[in-house]
């Protein structure tokens, strides 16, 4: 015989089976849908790419994938209507202009709030476009070129991102590294760079990987998986699963631009040290030669000096000067390169690649054609190196990673390739440019 249930009994069974549809609602797998067509190169680690993707589905559980392999794959589940139905879409190696209904439909909703993930030869997809093309925008940038694959030293630009929680500060790879066109650094979550060339080991800034929002999406990129062997990699595989969950919004991570203003540590603030780079742009510093080639320019919080293959570079000097200071600051140089920093535009530390040679006062940390450094400590080319610098009068104190080279040495002369002669007086920085490539980084200066 039934019971009649009670209206307390009616309310208690209606919340729980409400909390249960939740729940169920909630714990259901995301969709995610792969695209792999290519109307370009055809990567051979393409389906190698579809198989790890599929096992880190199954492993996660959080989310399923669906493949576009063809043409008419793409013409049934990416017109807008079936885009509905999924909450992801993942470029793995497509090349080329794809045949999407309509790309502008595709775009938008990404902007809707779903998200979009792109490996490798993604940036090699509607390539050649008016650089505001929408896709080059939404990703943030486009394959210029590659050279041999190289093994680099990646930076962690971001140990909290889901995609490098399991890195360390750096992460090493070998794979083939693109150089790219239209990436903005200011709109994305710096995720992966480089600070020289993955080939000539040139300064500067090459990005690997990044997030963003776009809209209310989520973007996230990697130009790494162009090799089997990083597919199937741990590390390459926690990277793009992390990316991957964080554009599904499964995981929390900030992707807000970072911000390259220099900010000294508290204890060099309280002492009076200042920024003399700001890490964004130039301001503060001047060519010295107003007509020379401007081969400087901010990179990723760096100063980078790049001077064109049989070109010529041009020394940069700051535009206040000064009299008594220490100043810190930090360089980096490639293979065979020579530059040097000039206290008050006259006397010269020199900076050279010498590693592992006789210390010489044309060499590394000298003070040009005045003093050796009492030893080499230099490091080997393509290493960041330290300099601490200390002029009262005509007395100058260097200590180069970590070692004092010069101790309170006497200079009563300029060093060579000086601004004038006038010794005493107040002077600016002046960073050698038409040696060679050289970046600097976190230059700062207290005034004694």
């Amino acid at each position: 015989m039934s019971v009649p249930l009670s209206s307390f009994d009616r309310t208690v069974i209606a919340t729980l089976t409400a909390m249960t549809l939740a729940a169920s609602a909630a714990a259901a797998p995301k969709n995610v849908l792969v695209v792999t067509v290519t109307k370009g190169f055809r990567h051979s680690s393409i389906p190698t790419a579809e198989k790890v993707l599929a096992e880190l589905a199954r492993k996660d559980g959080s989310f399923a994938v669906d493949y576009a392999r063809t043409d008419e794959d793409i013409a049934r589940k990416m017109t807008v209507t079936a885009l509905g139905s999924y909450d992801g879409v993942v470029f793995a190696n497509t090349t080329g202009d794809l045949p999407l209904p309509d790309v502008e439909g595709f775009l938008n909703w990404v902007k809707s709030g779903k998200g979009f993930v792109g490996m490798h030869s993604a940036t090699d997809t509607f390539r050649g476009h008016n650089p505001l093309h929408g896709y080059t925008v939404m990703i943030n940038g486009e394959f210029k070129y590659h050279k041999e694959q190289a093994e680099v030293v990646a930076i962690n630009g971001d140990p909290t991102f889901p995609s490098n929680r399991h890195l360390g500060p750096t992460y090493k790879v070998f794979d083939e590294i693109y150089i790219l066109n239209g990436y903005q650094r200011k709109a994305v979550r710096a995720l992966l760079d480089l600070d020289q060339h993955p080939n000539s080991r040139m300064p500067g800034h090459y990005p690997l990987s990044w997030a963003r929002t776009y809209g209310t999406g989520r973007v996230f990129y990697t130009s790494l998986g162009h090799r089997e062997d990083v597919w199937e990699s741990g590390d390459y595989q926690k990277h793009i699963l992390g990316g991957l969950r964080w554009s599904l919004g499964l995981e929390a991570g900030d992707a807000s631009p970072q911000s390259l203003r220099v900010t000294l540590p508290a204890d060099e603030a309280a002492a009076g040290f200042k920024p003399l780079f700001n890490g964004e742009d130039l301001s503060g510093w001047k060519l010295r030669n107003a007509g020379g080639a401007f081969t400087w320019s901010a990179q990723n919080g760096m100063m980078v000096n790049e001077i064109p293959e049989g070109g010529h570079g041009t020394d940069l000097m700051t535009e206040e000067k000064f009299k008594d200071f220490v100043i810190r600051y930090e360089y980096m140089i490639p293979k065979g390169a020579n530059s040097g920093l000039y206290l008050r535009g006259r006397y010269e530390i020199q900076i050279l690649e010498d590693h592992g040679k006789p210390a010489s006062d044309g060499g590394n940390g000298g003070l040009y054609s005045v003093k050796a450094p009492t030893q080499n400590v230099s490091k080997p080319a393509g290493q960041w190196q330290q300099v601490e610098a200390t002029i009262r009068g005509d007395r100058i104190t260097v200590v180069l990673n970590g070692v004092k080279v010069h101790d309170e040495v006497a200079v009563t002369r300029g060093t060579g390739g000086q601004l004038d002669n006038n010794l005493d007086q107040p002077g600016p920085i002046l960073l050698q440019g038409d040696h060679g490539a050289v970046a600097f980084r976190n230059v700062r200066l207290k005034a004694l």
